[in-house]
């Protein structure tokens, strides 16, 4: 895990204008990474036609990448810290093009899955050194403008990524149909390669703590245990093998926890820093955002397929569709800071799960009411609803749940809020099997595939306000008015924690 601020080297005071152009760079970078997670939804559905890909395969392109970018957050940001964050920026930055080379030219569903987990892996090494190089490089009176502009771009990204992944595939570039989405990020590397060498300042952490490699290997391994035969039980029939390898999850989890206690005695460099569960609203908290992106991974996924696949609709038609969702998650998010939660507190992030749910609620109605012949204009209330909870939500919750937590240990928690984040997001995309496709029938005739969609769709949906409910119970264990010692700059000093980290899941 990150070292807290104590640990990062001090801005230069000087005023250098080579660092205002390594922060074109890693901002840059930073767009293309929260881009590439909205992006990819979009197009599934033309992905799926033009590779033959099966449910599971869908599942694995948007799971797997959430997966080992979860993984690896951790290892990437202590990475940095020990062996220098240009230079892991750089190679998480290389990495990533190439990854995303090979997702554009992938041969087979297979191959595009394994490319997609090897593009999760290497943002995983680019997006921790992000802002570690901003704090390493940036005065402090310079990091609230500079985190303003973070701000800009996580907006940005969020309503221009849905809608160019849509564009890229509907306009069919060269005949390569979906692959644009992913070759689009070749020149913008390449480019961000080349100056960051030129322009971004070597930075290190002075007493870095070790790796935890073990850690990693288990929590990782749970994972797979856990999320494969979710996946892949529906196709298979679900094995009796598949519900053995979940149960052996939980012993995996539960012999991370053990090897995590004996290595904090240790050296005092575990992977989790299990003391912090001690913390009431942290534990709770972390609860809260691991829920929350299990709901959000099931909302995203099945929301694309009933567009696309069950209504029929085209990418673009789909990716304009949300753009009332994710305009409202923006100005949602900046009241909830800057206005509400400093005069209610914790009542606004429940106020949100309520709306967030009461928006869930409405959609399933107006689905049953309209059926295949809703419009798009229909469904801009119930988007709009619930793209208002989200950001009640999503914004002040990494605040909330760090109120309470020690100074020192900053760093670590942020980055673990971060990485259960993610988690919750693959464990919710694997539970899509369950949710969605299990109340389908396997082999529909083709006039049915329509209404079975909208069906699921409701079923699932169903899910996901129960979900927002169980939120909102977990949320009494929150502080009811959250410290203000953990600000907004002493949060980002850890390159465990972005505000892209806050807001992948905002429209993918």
């Amino acid at each position: 895990m990150t070292s807290s601020s104590s640990t990062l080297p001090s801005p230069r005071p000087e005023a250098d204008r080579r660092r205002w152009f390594a922060l074109a760079i890693v901002m840059t970078a930073a767009f293309m990474d929260l881009v590439d997670v909205t992006i990819v939804n979009v197009a599934i559905p033309s992905i799926q036609r033009d590779e033959g890909a099966s449910f599971s395969h869908i599942q694995w392109i948007t799971a797997g990448y959430a997966l080992a970018f979860a993984a690896g957050l951790i290892t990437g940001g202590r990475l940095g810290d020990i062996h220098g964050r240009k230079r892991l920026f750089l190679i998480g930055i290389g990495g990533f093009t190439l990854a995303s080379a090979l997702c554009g030219f992938a041969v087979n569903p297979d191959m595009l899955v394994a490319s997609r987990i090897l593009q999760g892996a290497m943002a995983a090494l680019m997006v921790p050194q992000v802002l570690s190089i901003v704090h390493a490089t940036f005065p402090a009176h310079e990091r609230g403008k500079v985190f303003g502009m973070f701000g800009a771009i996580v907006g940005l990204g969020a309503v221009l990524g849905p809608v160019l992944g849509a564009l890229l595939t509907e306009w069919n570039l060269f005949g390569l149909e979906w692959r644009p989405i992913f070759l689009i990020n070749l020149p913008v590397g390449i480019a961000g390669l080349i100056l960051g060498r030129k322009f971004i300042t070597e930075s290190k952490a002075p007493h870095a703590l070790k790796l935890d490699l073990v850690g990693v290997v288990l929590v990782t391994l749970g994972l797979l245990m856990l999320l494969y035969p979710l996946t892949r039980g529906r196709e298979l029939g679900w094995p009796t093998w598949g519900y053995v390898v979940m149960a052996g999850s939980l012993v995996v989890f539960a012999a991370l926890v053990a090897y995590e206690k004996r290595k904090a005695a240790r050296d005092g460099s575990p992977l989790v820093e299990l003391s912090l569960f001690k913390v009431k609203s942290f534990a709770a908290g972390i609860a809260v955002q691991t829920v929350f992106g299990v709901g959000l991974g099931i909302f995203f996924l099945v929301w694309t397929l009933y567009m696309q696949v069950g209504l029929g609709w085209s990418a673009l038609r789909a990716g304009l569709t949300g753009i009332p969702f994710s305009i409202a998650v923006s100005v949602a998010a900046g009241m909830s800071v800057q206005k509400l939660v400093p005069r209610f507190g914790r009542k606004v992030l429940q106020a949100g799960a309520l709306t967030m749910a009461a928006g869930v609620l409405l959609y399933i109605w107006e689905a049953e009411r309209y059926g295949m012949s809703i419009a798009s204009w229909q469904m801009a209330l119930p988007l709009v609803v619930m793209g208002a909870g989200m950001g009640l939500i999503v914004a002040p919750l990494t605040d909330a749940i760090l109120s309470e937590v020690p100074r020192e240990h900053s760093g670590s928690a942020s980055g673990l809020i971060n990485t259960v984040q993610q988690m919750g997001n693959a464990l919710g995309l694997g539970l899509v099997s369950v949710v969605f496709f299990g109340s389908m029938s396997d082999h529909l005739p083709g006039p049915e595939v329509g209404p079975a969609f909208v069906d699921a769709f409701q079923n699932a949906l169903v899910w996901v306000a129960l979900v927002m409910t169980a939120i909102f119970l977990l949320m009494f264990a929150l502080p009811k008015r959250p410290a203000q010692h953990v600000e907004g700059a002493e949060t980002a000093e850890s390159p465990g924690i972005t505000p892209l980290d806050k807001a992948p899941e905002l429209v993918g």
